[in-house]
């Protein structure tokens, strides 16, 4: 049987979703950035991907989620955030982190809903200090910003605002940053069950996680352990399908992507949810 082609987030946050795949037959697992296994997916070089939410809606035809598995947060995310010199109502232009593409949609809906802000927008590499050369702020995801919670920029504190926290505090949801989509057909009943219990097996073992990515570290090992138990959760139910579709509304109010009103899932033995 030919495998499935499997395009993985390598960050921290996403491991928890591929405990174990990379040891099975039956998937072909690469790890990239967020922007290239939306990009791989786009161009049919992987059958299913771990990709940016924004992406469901951008891809050539329709795509299709696995039900159950997903990267979300209600509150406070930790890892995805603005960083500024001055206050976000007074944020004009933002340098973007180019391995996001779900982030800086996130970035661009809640400047315009919290602050009617329309943000003139610069795609760099995740350096803080030159982000901050050449613009008013500065987007950055993942394990760099988990790690970063303060600094000072040429004498002048920085300010962390967790777009999680923002969004939560903005509509009452969780929020839905990546999640399993897919080519119609790529994925059989059971291949759906076995990502759902790859994510199971993964929540119950953060802690093994956090050892295998900072090993010899017990301090990075607490906050990671901390961070996959507390601030992200991998379970796509009812309320997080309310925050998925909030964004994809106020994205395409934005002209950031077209949502046609249906979401498509595959088939599994059950919904995935708790």
């Amino acid at each position: 049987m030919t495998p499935i082609r499997l395009g993985a987030v390598g960050y921290l946050n996403a491991r928890p979703l591929v405990y174990g795949l990379d040891r099975e037959s039956r998937f072909a697992v690469r790890y990239d950035i967020p922007a290239e296994c939306a990009r791989l997916l786009h161009a049919h070089e992987t059958d299913l991907g771990l990709v940016p939410s924004i992406e469901y809606l951008r891809g050539p035809e329709p795509y299709v989620f696995v039900p159950g598995p997903a990267v979300t947060s209600k509150g406070p995310v930790a890892s995805v955030a603005i960083y500024s010199r001055k206050d976000l109502r007074d944020v004009r232009t933002i340098a973007m982190d180019s391995s996001s593409r779900t982030s800086v949609a996130l970035a661009a809906i809640l400047m315009r809903r919290l602050f009617d802000v329309s943000l003139e927008a610069t795609s760099m590499a995740p350096d803080l200090v030159t982000m901050l050369t050449r613009a008013d702020a500065a987007l950055i995801i993942g394990d760099n910003a988990l790690f970063l919670d303060s600094a000072w920029v040429d004498g002048v504190p920085v300010q962390k605002s967790d777009l999680g926290e923002l969004w939560t505090a903005h509509t009452g949801l969780p929020f839905v940053y990546a999640l399993w989509s897919g080519w119609k057909g790529a994925v059989a009943t059971e291949d759906a069950d076995r990502l759902q219990q790859a994510r199971d097996e993964g929540v119950a073992h953060v802690d093994e996680i956090a050892a295998i990515h900072y090993p010899g570290d017990p301090a990075r090992q607490q906050i990671v352990s901390r961070y996959l138990r507390d601030n992200i959760q991998y379970y796509l139910g009812h309320e997080e399908l309310d925050g998925l579709i909030s964004f994809f509304r106020y994205a395409t109010e934005l002209g950031l992507a077209s949502y046609d009103g249906h979401l498509r899932f595959y088939h599994a033995s059950h919904t995935g949810d708790r």
